[in-house]
Protein backbone atom coordinates (compact mmCIF):
# COMPACT_ATOMS: atom_id res chain seq x y z
CA UNK A 1 0.00 0.00 0.00
CA UNK A 2 1.23 3.53 -0.76
CA UNK A 3 1.64 6.65 2.00
CA UNK A 4 2.08 9.86 2.16
CA UNK A 5 4.84 10.69 4.75
CA UNK A 6 5.05 14.52 6.06
CA UNK A 7 7.66 14.70 8.65
CA UNK A 8 6.43 17.69 10.75
CA UNK A 9 9.12 17.94 13.78
CA UNK A 10 11.36 16.85 15.63
CA UNK A 11 12.11 17.30 19.07
CA UNK A 12 15.33 16.69 21.40
CA UNK A 13 14.22 16.32 24.95
CA UNK A 14 16.46 15.31 28.08
CA UNK A 15 13.82 13.11 29.73
CA UNK A 16 10.01 11.59 28.44
CA UNK A 17 7.29 12.97 30.61
CA UNK A 18 5.24 10.37 32.53
CA UNK A 19 7.46 7.30 32.36
CA UNK A 20 8.18 7.17 36.01
CA UNK A 21 5.12 7.29 37.74
CA UNK A 22 3.82 7.76 41.20
CA UNK A 23 3.83 4.28 42.07
CA UNK A 24 7.64 4.11 40.69
CA UNK A 25 8.80 6.95 42.59
CA UNK A 26 7.29 5.80 45.90
CA UNK A 27 8.79 2.17 45.56
CA UNK A 28 12.17 3.68 44.77
CA UNK A 29 12.35 5.90 47.73
CA UNK A 30 11.69 3.15 49.71
CA UNK A 31 14.46 0.89 48.30
CA UNK A 32 16.77 4.60 49.09
CA UNK A 33 15.39 4.47 52.73
CA UNK A 34 13.28 7.48 52.36
CA UNK A 35 10.61 7.43 55.21
CA UNK A 36 7.05 7.50 54.74
CA UNK A 37 7.43 7.80 50.89
CA UNK A 38 3.90 6.64 50.63
CA UNK A 39 2.37 9.82 52.82
CA UNK A 40 4.71 12.29 51.02
CA UNK A 41 2.40 14.91 48.47
CA UNK A 42 2.88 13.41 45.07
CA UNK A 43 3.69 16.56 43.36
CA UNK A 44 7.44 16.44 45.60
CA UNK A 45 7.94 13.14 45.09
CA UNK A 46 10.32 13.73 42.06
CA UNK A 47 12.41 15.85 44.07
CA UNK A 48 12.54 13.73 47.20
CA UNK A 49 13.56 10.78 45.09
CA UNK A 50 16.24 13.13 43.63
CA UNK A 51 17.55 14.33 47.28
CA UNK A 52 17.34 10.23 48.45
CA UNK A 53 19.69 9.29 45.24
CA UNK A 54 22.26 12.29 45.87
CA UNK A 55 23.00 10.37 49.48
CA UNK A 56 23.82 7.65 47.41
CA UNK A 57 27.56 7.01 45.54
CA UNK A 58 26.61 7.00 42.23
CA UNK A 59 27.59 3.49 41.18
CA UNK A 60 25.48 2.48 44.00
CA UNK A 61 22.49 4.37 43.28
CA UNK A 62 22.71 3.21 39.50
CA UNK A 63 22.43 -0.36 40.55
CA UNK A 64 19.10 0.18 42.83
CA UNK A 65 17.46 1.28 40.02
CA UNK A 66 18.46 -0.54 37.68
CA UNK A 67 17.56 -3.64 39.74
CA UNK A 68 14.37 -1.86 40.64
CA UNK A 69 13.73 -2.06 36.42
CA UNK A 70 15.62 -4.34 35.29
CA UNK A 71 16.30 -7.32 37.56
CA UNK A 72 14.08 -10.02 35.34
CA UNK A 73 15.83 -9.18 32.37
CA UNK A 74 19.80 -8.99 33.82
CA UNK A 75 21.54 -10.93 36.66
CA UNK A 76 23.44 -9.09 39.74
CA UNK A 77 26.71 -9.11 37.30
CA UNK A 78 25.36 -7.05 34.86
CA UNK A 79 23.76 -4.61 36.49
CA UNK A 80 26.81 -3.99 38.39
CA UNK A 81 28.58 -3.75 35.43
CA UNK A 82 26.12 -1.66 33.94
CA UNK A 83 26.16 0.76 37.36
CA UNK A 84 29.43 1.69 36.42
CA UNK A 85 29.62 1.54 32.90
CA UNK A 86 26.73 4.37 33.04
CA UNK A 87 29.33 7.17 34.55
CA UNK A 88 31.90 6.98 31.80
CA UNK A 89 29.31 5.95 28.84
CA UNK A 90 26.37 6.67 27.57
CA UNK A 91 25.04 3.08 27.82
CA UNK A 92 21.78 3.13 26.85
CA UNK A 93 22.86 4.16 23.18
CA UNK A 94 25.47 1.47 22.95
CA UNK A 95 23.69 -2.02 25.06
CA UNK A 96 23.48 -4.77 22.53
CA UNK A 97 20.37 -5.76 23.97
CA UNK A 98 18.59 -2.74 21.68
CA UNK A 99 14.96 -3.70 23.99
CA UNK A 100 16.57 -2.46 27.12
CA UNK A 101 17.62 0.83 25.61
CA UNK A 102 14.67 2.65 26.11
CA UNK A 103 14.84 1.89 30.23
CA UNK A 104 18.65 2.48 30.17
CA UNK A 105 17.75 6.00 29.07
CA UNK A 106 15.08 6.64 31.25
CA UNK A 107 17.31 5.62 34.10
CA UNK A 108 20.33 7.36 32.92
CA UNK A 109 18.43 10.48 32.83
CA UNK A 110 16.74 10.54 36.08
CA UNK A 111 20.36 9.65 37.62
CA UNK A 112 21.84 12.29 35.41
CA UNK A 113 19.53 15.09 36.80
CA UNK A 114 19.90 14.24 40.57
CA UNK A 115 23.64 14.08 40.56
CA UNK A 116 23.99 17.24 38.36
CA UNK A 117 26.05 15.62 35.46
CA UNK A 118 27.56 12.96 37.05
CA UNK A 119 26.48 10.80 34.42
CA UNK A 120 26.53 11.50 30.75
CA UNK A 121 23.43 13.10 29.34
CA UNK A 122 21.76 11.23 27.03
CA UNK A 123 19.02 12.84 24.53
CA UNK A 124 15.74 11.38 22.90
CA UNK A 125 13.96 12.55 20.21
CA UNK A 126 10.06 13.00 19.59
CA UNK A 127 9.09 12.84 16.28
CA UNK A 128 5.79 13.89 14.95
CA UNK A 129 4.97 12.92 11.22
CA UNK A 130 1.89 11.26 9.77
CA UNK A 131 1.08 8.90 7.47
CA UNK A 132 -1.83 8.58 5.21
CA UNK A 133 -2.52 6.02 2.62
CA UNK A 134 -3.44 7.18 -0.84
CA UNK A 135 -4.80 4.40 -2.14
CA UNK A 136 -6.30 2.26 0.87
CA UNK A 137 -8.13 1.91 4.25
CA UNK A 138 -6.29 3.58 7.30
CA UNK A 139 -5.35 1.23 9.40
CA UNK A 140 -3.02 0.60 12.89
CA UNK A 141 0.66 1.31 11.81
CA UNK A 142 3.30 -0.90 14.23
CA UNK A 143 6.62 0.00 15.07
CA UNK A 144 7.98 -1.96 12.06
CA UNK A 145 5.79 -0.20 9.60
CA UNK A 146 6.63 2.90 10.42
CA UNK A 147 10.28 2.34 10.27
CA UNK A 148 10.01 0.79 6.83
CA UNK A 149 7.49 3.44 6.05
CA UNK A 150 10.45 6.25 7.32
CA UNK A 151 12.99 4.55 5.17
CA UNK A 152 12.77 6.64 1.81
CA UNK A 153 13.21 9.88 4.36
CA UNK A 154 16.16 8.94 6.29
CA UNK A 155 19.37 10.07 5.22
CA UNK A 156 21.74 7.17 4.26
CA UNK A 157 24.15 8.16 7.46
CA UNK A 158 21.07 6.97 9.37
CA UNK A 159 22.01 4.56 12.44
CA UNK A 160 18.86 2.51 11.99
CA UNK A 161 19.55 2.25 7.85
CA UNK A 162 23.44 0.84 7.91
CA UNK A 163 22.69 -1.50 10.96
CA UNK A 164 18.93 -2.56 9.58
CA UNK A 165 19.54 -1.76 5.45
CA UNK A 166 17.38 -5.51 4.80
CA UNK A 167 15.30 -5.06 7.20
CA UNK A 168 14.13 -1.66 6.07
CA UNK A 169 14.29 -1.57 2.48
CA UNK A 170 13.27 -5.54 2.11
CA UNK A 171 10.05 -7.55 2.36
CA UNK A 172 11.39 -9.20 5.97
CA UNK A 173 10.52 -9.12 9.13
CA UNK A 174 12.40 -6.30 11.73
CA UNK A 175 11.56 -7.64 14.90
CA UNK A 176 14.05 -4.91 16.24
CA UNK A 177 12.14 -2.28 15.96
CA UNK A 178 10.10 -2.60 19.00
CA UNK A 179 12.92 -2.02 20.68
CA UNK A 180 14.23 1.01 18.95
CA UNK A 181 10.81 2.90 18.95
CA UNK A 182 9.80 3.02 22.32
CA UNK A 183 6.43 4.53 22.52
CA UNK A 184 4.37 4.82 19.59
CA UNK A 185 1.27 7.18 19.99
CA UNK A 186 -1.58 8.13 17.73
CA UNK A 187 -5.19 8.62 18.03
CA UNK A 188 -6.90 8.45 14.30
CA UNK A 189 -3.65 6.18 12.90
CA UNK A 190 -2.65 8.57 10.35
CA UNK A 191 -1.04 11.50 12.80
CA UNK A 192 1.19 9.77 15.10
CA UNK A 193 4.27 10.58 17.35
CA UNK A 194 7.12 8.05 17.91
CA UNK A 195 9.97 8.17 21.13
CA UNK A 196 13.03 7.04 20.22
CA UNK A 197 17.00 7.63 21.10
CA UNK A 198 18.52 10.92 19.45
CA UNK A 199 20.72 8.31 18.31
CA UNK A 200 18.29 6.66 15.88
CA UNK A 201 16.97 9.37 14.98
CA UNK A 202 17.75 13.26 14.95
CA UNK A 203 17.23 15.73 12.82
CA UNK A 204 20.21 15.70 10.93
CA UNK A 205 18.96 12.46 9.71
CA UNK A 206 16.25 14.08 7.66
CA UNK A 207 16.23 14.34 4.04
CA UNK A 208 12.74 14.89 3.12
CA UNK A 209 10.21 16.24 5.30
CA UNK A 210 7.30 15.29 2.56
CA UNK A 211 8.07 11.69 0.58
CA UNK A 212 5.97 8.75 -0.60
CA UNK A 213 6.66 4.98 0.73
CA UNK A 214 5.37 1.62 -0.08
CA UNK A 215 4.35 -0.91 2.79
CA UNK A 216 4.16 -4.39 1.75
CA UNK A 217 2.56 -7.57 3.33
CA UNK A 218 5.76 -9.24 5.73
CA UNK A 219 6.60 -12.23 3.87
CA UNK A 220 7.19 -14.57 7.29
CA UNK A 221 10.41 -16.67 6.72
CA UNK A 222 9.29 -20.54 6.57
Amino acid sequence: MNYQIIIKRIDTVNEVEGYWSDEDFIQLLEKFNFPDAATAEKKNLPELLEMAISDYEPNEAAEIVLAYKLSEELNEGQIEQISHNMLIDKVCEEYPEIHLQGTLFHINQLLFKAYNGKFPNAKASVVHFSMTPVDGEVKELTAENVLKLLNNGLSDRNLIKRLFDDQMSKNIPFPEAEGIIWELNTEDNVNYSLVTSENWINNEDITASEFEGILEEIEEEV
